[in-house]
């Protein structure tokens, strides 16, 4: 009878750690490739010059509403920050919804709001959008593509990709540094 306890015992023992062990004791969830290309892109808040398609430009990428979007803008270098100048540029929010890290341009050369989702490259280092659907006026094009790629804080580059009209495609390459 004795032997029999100790064995019992022994057991609730053994099972009792194995189940430990295997637990987490504070298991905390995994994110997401959504999640982890979002905190990335947030990485780049600031400011930024580069050489853009037309000459020298600006961006800025600023973190907002409570940390749920990174609202960027994008602006000729030099031009002054007067919003009754009539010049409108485009902005760009990203944001996740749900478990899709979603990108939506206000593009002001097309009048139209293109919306497209991310993924992190294997690398961990470029987040890559491809297009979703666009709302507002097509028939001049629309963007169909973006990519972020992080070199350093620092340094990072942009692509975009248009759509244009009669099916044309056009793209542009930014690179860009951080203002201090």
């Amino acid at each position: 009878m004795n032997c029999r306890r100790l064995v019992l015992s022994l057991s609730m023992v053994f099972v009792s750690t194995v189940l430990a062990t295997s637990i987490p004791q504070s298991a905390t969830p995994q994110k997401s490739d959504a999640q982890k290309s979002f905190e990335l892109l947030k990485s780049l808040a600031g400011s930024w010059k580069g050489q853009g398609p037309e000459g020298p430009v600006r961006v800025s990428l600023r973190v907002t509403s409570g940390g749920s979007a990174l609202l960027q803008e994008m602006v000729p270098a030099g031009r002054a920050d007067d919003p009754t100048n009539g010049d409108d540029d485009p902005i760009t929010m990203i944001y996740l919804d749900g478990d899709r890290l979603t990108l939506t341009m206000y593009c002001d050369s097309f009048k139209n709001r293109p919306r497209m989702s991310g993924s992190l490259s294997s690398d961990g280092k470029t987040v890559d959008f491809t297009f979703v659907d666009v709302s507002g006026v097509a028939t001049h094009g629309y963007m169909d593509h973006a990519s972020f790629k992080i070199i350093d804080a620092d340094h990072h580059s942009e692509d975009w990709g248009v759509l244009a009209s009669a099916g044309k495609h056009m793209s542009a390459h930014m690179d860009l540094v951080r203002a201090k």
